[in-house]
């Protein structure tokens, strides 16, 4: 699935939400109750050490992250699956359609899965006539409304309730309410009759587990499990690094990823799927499928930003992002917004597209304090910033400006004057400067710091 290579515009969208009050305050609300709720849950564990712990078990898979594909693929294929190696998006696309329209499937349901956000899964499936339902509240809300989520763990974060009632209404055809009891009624029982009319079933996968060939799938709704065990096929797809070791590694992953993500010392349904399951179990998956995407990761393995996979999604950088929490996921135009967004939105579509998203960070580093598995996201970012600088991706304007000002800077007597003229020229640099930048910034002061320190 091949994305256009325009480049991304963060200033213009995110100025845009700026603008949007709704947004603002949905936002605000959703974000402070994360924060609040993180906070409580990793105050009485030891949390430095269980990131030091997580982080040393994700630096070895990337370390050695062929070996540890190669074993799970062994393993899973062992217990029953069938395992597909996918270079890319389209490859992705194509494998899961055939297995989908080779078996006669027509309606799908999903469980929540950025990954498929990121091949476009969807638009693939659909095309080829077929339905495919989202099962989670967020998603099939973002789905209803024909958007994409703005948000990795709450895909419907930038909507109220108001708004999800008059969706639910003009989209459902019910009575208008914007409790949010009665509109988790409203989807459970519309989803409940997809459920079981539903050909297969699509999930991701939060790990792999490479001793036994496991998926590990951590949810806070039903859903999850109803997809991978009510239809009779069952595909997953997930990226290469999202491998783990072993079952005693995932534990660690087990009290960590809910407190990160949410505060929850454990999540609600906590699924392991080795194999097809058997009746016995409660299960009527007859097929299990996985998909490994690679789709840029083992390039990104070979650069600076090779530690951006260690990532386990939990967004906890983004619900501290000072820029995400006042402009939202859509103004990135990413798959993956937030701090770990801009790093592997970059990586995964290039500087020459993405580059603009590296203005999406402040790098006051509270989203390098929060990442659970110590992905060191300021110096990242910071060295895509370099690179950028590097390849002349920044505005002519705004070379000539920094050039111009390391010049002054390297000249005592050249900055004082520049110090003194700024005050007479701001009016006109004002009006020069194209967007109204220097408008929006602080008036030179009428005097300098340093001449009134000379007067100490």
């Amino acid at each position: 699935m091949k994305r256009d290579n325009m480049v991304l515009n963060f200033r213009k969208n995110a100025a845009q939400a700026l603008r949007d009050a709704s947004l603002r305050d949905a936002m605000h609300t959703a974000v402070n109750v994360f924060a609040t709720k993180r906070a409580a849950g990793v105050a009485s564990v030891p949390m430095d050490v269980w990131r030091e712990k997580a982080s040393a078990v994700r630096l070895k898979v990337i370390d050695n992250l062929p070996e540890y594909v190669d074993r799970f693929s062994e393993n899973a294929t062992r217990a029953g699956a069938i395992v597909y190696r996918a270079h890319d998006a389209d490859a992705a696309g194509d494998i899961i359609l055939h297995i989908l329209k080779d078996r006669g499937v027509r309606r799908i349901v999903k469980a929540k899965s950025m990954v498929t956000e990121e091949i476009r899964l969807n638009e693939r499936l659909e095309s080829h006539g077929m339905e495919v339902v989202e099962t989670d509240l967020g998603e099939y809300i973002v789905q209803l409304a024909g958007e994409s989520p703005s948000h990795i763990l709450a895909p419907a974060i930038h909507k109220n309730r108001r708004q999800v009632g008059r969706l639910f209404a003009e989209k459902l055809g019910v009575d208008y309410s914007d409790d949010p009891e009665v509109l988790t009624k409203i989807a459970r029982r519309v989803l409940r009759k997809v459920f079981l009319s539903a050909d297969a079933g699509i999930s991701g996968a939060n790990f792999a587990v490479a001793e036994t060939g496991s998926l590990a799938i951590f949810t806070n709704e039903g859903n999850g499990r109803m997809v991978t065990t009510l239809p009779k096929i069952h595909v997953a797809v997930l990226t290469i690094e999202k491998m783990i070791p072993n079952l005693d590694d995932l534990a660690t992953f087990i009290r960590l990823l809910p407190r990160s993500a949410t505060g929850q010392a454990l999540s609600s349904y906590l699924s392991i799927v080795t194999g097809p399951r058997k009746v016995r179990d409660g299960s009527l998956v007859e097929q299990l499928h996985i998909v490994l995407l690679d789709n840029g990761r083992s390039r990104i393995l070979q650069g600076e930003c090779r530690e951006i996979l260690k990532c386990i999604r939990c967004s906890a950088c983004m619900n501290v992002c000072p820029v995400y929490k006042v402009v939202g996921g859509h103004a990135y135009q990413s798959t993956y917004p937030g701090p770990m967004g801009i790093i592997l939105t970059n990586e995964l579509e290039g500087l020459t597209r993405a580059h603009p998203l590296l203005e999406a960070g402040t790098l006051c580093g509270a989203c390098a304090e929060a990442c659970p598995v110590k992905v060191p996201l300021v110096r990242l970012i910071r060295r895509l910033r370099e690179q950028r600088v590097e390849r002349k991706l920044t505005p002519g304007s705004e070379r000539a400006g920094m050039s111009a000002f390391a010049l002054a800077a390297r000249h005592r007597p050249l900055f004082a004057s520049a110090q003194r003229f700024s005050r007479l020229l701001w009016p006109l640099l004002g009006a020069l400067v194209p967007g109204g930048a220097l408008k929006r910034l602080p008036k030179p002061a009428k005097e300098t710091f340093s001449r009134i320190m000379s007067r100490k």
